[in-house]
């Protein structure tokens, strides 16, 4: 008979925490929720000042709760219909820039990622440069003008189309993240760059694609200088530029008695705070759709390689 390995006890003091270990997790735990706060709170007073009375928040007596509950901000911002238009041109130019970016840098970084990509080293260069160098922007708006796109949709959606950074990230992914034996595989069963490109690299990606659409949906959504810049019809501009608008209108003292001034100054105060929220409540309401791709995307994307 074979006799039996002796049972190893565990005393049940052995895996408790030392008196060490719970002041350093106290002191962490203290760091983590002062930081949550510096964070969070701005945040909040943000939300809580845009339906607050003015007076009160100018007064400082809008801390922890809000005082005197009025949706005027609100109302005068959705009471206009360039709003509704900006909306629509944000979304617009938003979906048909991160379609066309993700049609750009996947395969891009698909392609930087390949060791047998003919002058991959060139191409590095290539695109690095444009990260440290930039020809300003008078020559910036002398290309644009001879594309003849001055007032164009274009002449927003263009210049996003492709961030090198993001492009990097995407070419890091690949390299970490797709199974060469798998590539390996596909070849020897005959599939060709294109069918293995769709059909294998593709599925396997959906955290990268997912965080690089993120990535380029808020960037776009949040953009105003080149509509500023490029844009003359007002009709065209993003919402960004549009609220832009309306604090500079709110804001002007110009003429008036000295109680217009004051209305017209509180006014402006609380749109500031109303406008974040307008313009910020749609990226809020998309993040939860990726945010399960999110973190994987990143860390492999940025940390590995």
């Amino acid at each position: 008979m074979t006799q039996k390995a002796p049972a190893i006890k565990i005393k049940n003091n052995a895996l408790k925490d030392t008196r060490g270990d719970k002041i350093f997790f106290a002191i962490n735990a203290f760091i983590l929720g002062l930081l949550a706060l510096i964070i969070l709170y701005p945040l909040y007073f943000i939300v809580i000042a845009s339906f607050s009375d003015p007076d009160a928040v100018l007064g400082g007596q809008v801390v922890l709760a809000p005082v005197n509950i009025t949706f005027e901000g609100y109302e005068k911002v959705f009471q206009r219909g360039d709003i509704w238009q900006g909306y629509l041109n944000t979304i617009i130019y938003t979906v048909v820039t991160v379609i066309l970016s993700l049609v750009v840098t996947i395969p891009a970084g698909w392609g930087l990622s390949r060791k047998t990509t003919p002058g991959k080293k060139f191409w590095m260069i290539y695109f690095i440069i444009p990260m440290f160098f930039g020809g300003g922007l008078i020559p910036f708006y002398n290309v644009m003008s001879s594309l003849k796109l001055i007032n164009s949709p274009w002449a927003v959606i263009l210049p996003a189309i492709l961030s090198v950074w993001n492009l990097f990230m995407s070419k890091t992914f690949f390299e970490s993240s797709i199974p060469e034996g798998m590539l390996e595989a596909a070849r020897i069963d005959g599939a060709g760059k294109f069918r293995t490109f769709f059909s294998i690299v593709l599925p396997l990606s959906k955290a990268i694609v997912a965080v690089m659409a993120l990535y380029y949906a808020v960037g776009q959504w949040n953009s105003y200088f080149n509509a500023m810049i490029f844009l003359q019809d007002e009709s065209k501009y993003p919402l960004q530029l549009v609220l832009k608008e309306i604090l500079i209108a709110s804001e002007s003292t110009v003429g008036g008695s000295g109680e217009t001034i004051l209305q017209q100054y509180r006014l402006a105060n609380q749109l500031k705070y109303v406008s974040v929220i307008v313009s910020s409540l749609p990226v809020l309401c998309l993040y939860p759709f990726v945010q399960k791709y999110f973190a994987q995307g990143v860390m492999i994307g940025s940390l590995k390689g």
